[in-house]
């Protein structure tokens, strides 16, 4: 053999024994990591651990909702007639009563036209009562009477139209209220649409919120509740719910309206910031357990139940949150324990420790 191929076979050689020793190692190092990490798997021990006993207990369903005040009643009314204002009876700020006269129209042209149209009348009416007299006794015909009768009906009509548009030179209060604003002054001249005052009823006040779907289960129109304002912190208001929306709105929540009764000096006003407190108690008790009871997050539905000392892993339906406690609806039972505290060292079996004796 020459030298050279020799030293070829030794090369060889070294390499070969090189990746034996290699494998050799590796193997030895895969084993040996994953008898650590079989040990850290097993339960070791005992976990400590806190924990909360299941309890079934009547939900008090607590909130409030905010919105603004609007008035019972707002109207902005117009004139019914043109002409000019010769007269206005009331100032920003009054109380007037529904059908009291606001202000007068120039009516010299219509109350002509009345006593024209009355004039018709009172004539077609004698006419008529002639020609009935006339008809007993053969002197006109049934076609006479009849011509006659229709003529005291038109006027009569024309006479009612004359009266109305006379009447609408008046202009009267539509409701109870106050003037809130007065779009006219006298020698304004004024058309049909034009508006002349805006009149609001604060008698009541409406006061309008939006709820989320959970809350709106519990509220039916007719319950009385609490309502307060902004402006008045320490008092309190009568309200009685009149309206709960059928469908949600855009943001998913629904509208709700409640009337308040206001209070003899007109506290509350039409435009301040309310709001209402609802406060329901549901008739069934509801399994309730802390929100920290819940493996990962409460859409987990994973909790661990302590049973003899062992940690059992537990599939939950959640319900409702409701702050830091969340409604189950189903896999717990009442006095069942949870554990609160130390899940993120526990696997279903784990013997545990509760520190907290209060269970």
């Amino acid at each position: 053999m020459t030298k050279k191929r020799k030293n070829i076979l030794i090369t060889t050689l070294v390499v070969i024994l090189s990746l034996v020793l290699i494998s050799v190692v590796l193997n030895h190092n895969k084993k040996s990591n994953q008898e650590k990490i079989d040990v850290v798997s097993q339960p070791v021990g005992s976990v400590n651990v806190e924990t909360y006993k299941v309890v079934a207990k009547q939900l008090t369903m607590n909130y409030d909702a905010n919105g603004v005040f609007l008035a019972n009643k707002q109207l902005d009314f117009s004139s019914e007639i043109s002409g000019r204002i010769v007269d206005i009876l009331v100032a920003e700020g009054d109380f007037v009563k529904e059908g009291e006269v606001m202000a007068t129209i120039k009516s010299d042209k219509l109350s002509v036209e009345l006593e024209n149209a009355q004039e018709v009348y009172n004539k077609l009416l004698k006419d008529k009562e002639r020609f009935e007299n006339s008809y007993k006794n053969g002197g006109v015909t049934q076609q006479q009477l009849d011509q006659a009768t229709l003529a005291l009906e038109n006027a009569s009509a024309q006479l009612e139209q004359a009266k109305i548009r006379y009447n609408d030179t008046k202009i009267k209060a539509p409701i109870t209220g106050y003037v809130n604003k007065k779009y006219i002054e006298t020698g304004t001249y004024t058309s049909p649409g034009m508006p002349l005052f805006e009149l609001v009823d604060v008698s009541k006040l409406k006061l309008r919120v939006a709820v989320n779907e959970t809350q709106v289960a519990n509220i039916k129109v007719g319950d009385t509740v609490i309502v307060k304002s902004s402006i008045f912190p320490d008092k309190e208001f009568t309200g009685k719910v009149l309206f709960v929306a059928y469908k949600a709105d855009q943001s998913l929540n629904f509208p709700i309206e409640v009337e308040v009764d206001n209070d003899n000096t007109l506290n509350l006003k039409a435009g301040m910031y309310g709001s209402v407190v609802f406060n329901y108690k549901e008739s069934n008790d509801k399994l309730i357990i802390p929100r920290t009871a819940f493996v990962g997050s409460v859409n987990n539905n994973e909790v661990f139940v302590v049973e003899n000392g062992v940690a059992k892993m537990k599939k939950v339906v959640a319900g409702r949150i409701l702050g830091d406690e969340v409604e189950v609806l189903k896999g717990l039972k009442a006095n069942e324990v949870v554990v609160t505290t130390g899940q993120i060292n526990l696997i279903d079996g784990t013997k545990v420790t509760v520190l907290n004796k209060s269970i």
